[in-house]
């Protein structure tokens, strides 16, 4: 055995897996034994405090490792230098401050046996003047991003030897942290600038040919490879085609790996692709969501990895294991990224392991992890790790708990109360489980949201759960069940009442689940913000009806994730759906064999009226609440949550003695107010998982 061979580092105890899955097989990473194949790649998390990765962050990372996977990388777009803040949210790598919280990091991931790297990264042009510590953007020329609208100063030789330096010291930070490795980015961020000629126009030494362009990089390589040890992994993640008329193809991203390579310094290449200057083009080339294909980008990474010879890791899209599996077992990847999955369910491979497969809470592509930071839309545990625990415990005392109403809330009640050993029943008027979700779900761009329903079918099934459908729930129904616990999750019905002449109109509802027949010409009106109502607009676009979207705020789907908001917006147009902001309906009678809505301007008070043969309506949802107020003088209760038993602030052992012969009453979800899946859910974890 050789000196190399002697000093290569094991993470973890899968590392000499004999299984035959791909996914489970051990992979060398320069000295690094990584213990499979699956990884998590550096995302902004906005756990940090303050730029520094503390409890929480931890706590977040570490589920992740204890769930089995080989790599969990921290630290999107984590600070090199006090200029490269967007405003908050990244690691703040720049002073020494940081090495302690790395080490109790790294021992956190360590002790579970996965292995942590961190992305150092400068944003250049993506860093804003206008928060953090205030300081103007720096880039390669003074070249704006559409995205963050900073004007950039032009970097002269001083700026370039400070960055690269700071580069050199990030890199050692993190080796003290006892971290595994790094990786640079290129991408949007400081590197990339300099190699795209979309950013890049100097005439210097450091711009017009690509060896030129690809010196800034190198430099910072090196830099990097002088100030940490040989056996240190450092990477960098790559754009491999920048998908745009005056930026890098394939063909030059391919010469700039093969640059890298050649110099020397760099042990592996995470790919990604596309741009991110734009809020489209992150949303359909660095984090694929639902309005994008599974994977879109694995051939061309295939392509690149069979062009060099450095490991490569993908992120994009990879939401499942039989993806993931394919990408491995074709040789596509050697690691591969399985980033917002694993906010889904940080479990999935010990899952794998186990054969429990099936059992992955999977990832239904919301993307309500960017618009709530690594909140997932039906994991209420990620990012609240160190409010509640992934891992349900058992009650002490089993007790008859019954559940009124099937939608996502009342399953994942049912779904935590049977977990705690509880009899749980679920009764269900409707002949389906899924409540409001399978409405949205019928909107052709948001099927992925069943994934949300039928897992927690399966989970029902595997608990023992006794779910009784077509039954209307009264009191008496409810009460000859003696229960101890009854959680009403009811759900709502849509608000039309409000509305003069509400009897001439549909709701979004109606229309979006055939009940209601479309018309041929269409005014959808949307006081909510939320999805339902544009995604109502573009169903019946596609069906060849003209449709006119009326919004009362300045802006459209004001209430979802960015990526959602740029593609609603680019499908709107590319439908030729008229949209008409900031007015309110204030009333809508009928005229002809139409109808007419009379609006308000929100800004300056004019009425307007707009002609249609149908309005449809979208207002949120009036509490559907007759079987709580029922319950509620014979509850012991009175039907009144404790605020303390929501909010994780009572202590353990505080709960209340049943009164024998009683039972406690809550209700969840939009039963209370109208909100949105991951506000019921989050809200029946956070009660049945202390029942």
């Amino acid at each position: 055995m050789n000196g190399a061979e002697q000093d290569v580092k094991v993470a973890g105890s899968q590392a000499g897996s004999t299984s035959s899955d791909p996914l489970l097989q051990p992979f060398r990473l320069k000295n690094l034994t990584l213990r499979n194949r699956v990884v998590s790649t550096s995302h902004a998390s906005m756990l940090d405090d303050g730029g520094q990765p503390l409890e929480r962050y931890q706590r977040y990372h570490e589920e992740k490792a204890r769930g089995g996977l080989a790599m969990t990388m921290v630290g999107g777009s984590a600070m090199t230098s006090p200029d490269s803040s967007w405003g908050g949210g990244q690691l703040d790598l720049s002073s020494d401050r940081i090495v302690p919280h790395l080490q109790s990091l790294s021992q956190r991931i360590h002790r579970h046996g996965a292995a942590v790297m961190c992305q150092v990264s400068h944003l250049g042009r993506r860093a804003t003047a206008y928060a953090g510590n205030w300081l103007p953007p720096v880039a390669p020329s003074r070249v704006r991003e559409t995205r963050n609208r900073n004007f950039p100063k032009e970097m002269d030789a001083a700026d370039i030897d400070r960055i690269v330096k700071d580069y050199a010291s990030a890199a050692r930070r993190c080796q003290a942290g006892d971290l595994d490795g790094i990786e640079t980015v290129t991408g949007g961020h400081l590197i990339g600038q300099f190699l795209s000629r979309r950013t890049n126009r100097r005439t210097d030494a450091f711009g017009g040919s690509l060896e030129n362009r690809a010196r800034f990089g190198l430099m910072v390589h090196e830099a990097i490879r002088r100030a940490v040890a040989d056996d240190f992994a450092v990477g960098i993640r790559l754009v491999i085609d920048e998908a745009v008329e005056d930026g890098s193809d394939f063909e030059e991203c391919l010469a700039f790996a093969r640059l890298f390579e050649r110099e020397g310094h760099i042990d592996f290449f995470n790919c990604i692709f596309g741009r991110m200057d734009t809020d489209l083009s992150l949303a359909e080339q660095n984090m694929p969501g639902m309005f994008s294909q599974s994977a879109p980008f694995l051939p061309l990474v295939g392509q690149f990895k069979r062009e060099t010879r450095l490991p490569v890791i993908h992120a994009a899209g990879i939401r499942d294991i039989a993806t993931a599996r394919h990408a491995i077992r074709e040789n596509l990847v050697d690691l591969v990224g399985m980033t917002r999955a694993h906010i889904a369910d940080p479990h999935i491979v010990n899952k794998v392991m186990r054969g429990e497969e099936e059992r992955i809470r999977p990832c239904v592509g919301a993307s309500y992890c960017l618009y709530k930071k690594v909140h997932c839309i039906h994991n209420p545990a990620s990012g609240h790790e160190t409010l509640v625990s992934h891992i349900i415990e058992r009650a002490e005392t089993p007790r008859r708990v019954v559940v009124v109403g099937g939608g996502p809330g009342g399953m994942e009640a049912a779904r935590v109360a049977a977990e705690r050993g509880h009899s749980v029943t679920l009764l269900e008027a409707g002949a389906r489980l899924g409540g409001q979700v399978l409405v949205a779900a019928s909107a052709f761009d948001r099927k992925d949201l069943i994934g949300i329903v039928d897992w927690r079918i399966d989970e029902l099934a595997r608990l023992g759960v006794e779910v009784r459908l077509n039954t209307y729930a009264d009191a008496e129904l409810v009460l000859a069940a003696r229960p101890d616990a009854v959680i009403v999750a009811t759900g709502g019905v849509p608000d039309m009442e409000w509305l003069e002449g509400a009897e001439h109109c549909d709701s979004v509802w109606d229309v979006l689940t055939g009940v209601v027949p479309a018309k041929d010409d269409v005014l959808i009106y949307d006081e909510t913000g939320r999805q339902a109502a544009v995604s109502c607009a573009l169903h019946l676009a596609r069906m060849g009806r003209t449709v006119t979207l009326a919004i009362a705020d300045d802006t459209l789907a004001i209430e979802t994730p960015y990526p959602d908001r740029v593609i609603f917006r680019k499908r709107l147009s590319e439908l030729g759906i008229r949209v008409v902001s900031d007015v309110r309906l204030a009333k809508a009678a009928r005229h002809g064999n139409g109808i007419i809505g009379r609006f308000r301007h929100e800004l300056t008070g004019a009425e307007t009226e707009m002609r249609a043969a149908q309005l449809i309506i979208e207002r949120g949802t009036v509490p559907m609440e007759d079987v709580y107020q029922e319950l509620r003088a014979r509850s012991s209760n009175n039907g009144v949550t404790d605020i303390a038993l929501m909010t994780a602030a009572r202590a353990k052992g505080d709960t209340p003695s049943p009164i024998a012969g009683s039972f406690e009453l809550h209700r969840i979800g939009d039963a209370v107010a109208s909100r949105d899946i991951y506000s019921s859910i989050y809200e029946s974890y956070r009660l049945c998982s202390q029942l």
